[in-house]
């Protein structure tokens, strides 16, 4: 509690009269793309398994929390108090089986009791797709969408089935699509949503799949590009069948 009435003060420091002329500046929304890339640190942190660096981004994103709860004082709508107050609730009250007397047995069935809690929370929302941030990264996106969507009944009675039989109409859509930029454009999106359903359904985080595939192939070419340095050539310079040749070996290896 007195690291946490320190960090406070400090922030009302820097947002005071004699603070830092940069913080006083800021807004709730001039903060948005940084804590975005906060996020995106600290996911690189824990990818790497680095301890260090994981403590210090976990503490970056805490400064962007703090710093909204500081603006949101200023107006005085809530403090840092009332958000860690509001979070204790929601953990005691979306955990009876720890805090109260319900038996559940399996993760499955705390999910599954978690989201029904949640739903009970927010009366006003309509849709079983309410409440899926427009912002998220567009394969996250459709993830979650597809996510919120079973859950109220919207899926393939056999997956194992339905989804690839899907993926292949997609892919003979995609090839129909002619020379149509507009046409080839919505058909490709229905693919790759189609890809994100398979991913569900096989219990694979798409977003870090695809992450995942982006870093090997970034390996990859850089090796490529080191072994070529040492063999004196360029890979601008190299036939196709050169460069082919090196990434097998890369691959290979």
């Amino acid at each position: 509690m007195r690291e946490t009435r320190e960090l406070t003060r400090i922030m009302a420091r820097l947002r005071g009269p004699r603070g830092c002329p940069w913080d006083r500046r800021q807004t709730h929304r001039s903060l948005r793309p940084m804590i975005l890339e906060e996020v995106y640190e600290l996911l690189e942190a824990i990818d790497q398994g680095d301890d260090h660096a994981l403590r210090e981004e976990l503490g970056d994103v805490l400064l962007h929390i703090l710093f909204h709860a500081q603006l949101a004082r200023e107006r005085k709508a809530f403090d840092f108090r009332a958000v860690a107050r509001e979070l204790a609730e929601k953990l005691v009250r979306r955990h009876p089986h720890v805090f109260g007397r319900e038996k559940l047995r399996n993760p499955s069935q705390v999910l599954r009791r978690w989201h029904q809690l949640k739903q009970q929370e927010k009366p006003s929302r309509r849709s079983c797709l309410d409440g899926v941030p427009r912002h998220l990264p567009a394969l996250l996106y459709a993830q979650n969408l597809q996510r919120r969507a079973s859950r109220a009944g919207f899926d393939w009675p056999d997956p194992r089935k339905g989804v690839p039989a899907k993926i292949h109409e997609e892919i003979r859509e995609l090839v129909r699509a002619g020379s149509s930029k507009a046409a080839f454009t919505a058909e490709f999106g229905d693919l790759l949503f189609s890809l994100v359903n398979l991913a569900r359904h096989r219990k694979i985080d798409a977003e870090s799949a695809l992450r995942d595939a982006s870093r090997k192939f970034s390996r990859r070419v850089r090796t490529v590009e080191s072994l070529a340095t040492r063999l004196g050539s360029p890979t601008s310079s190299m036939s196709p069948k050169q460069l082919d040749k090196l990434w097998k070996q890369v691959k290979r290896k």
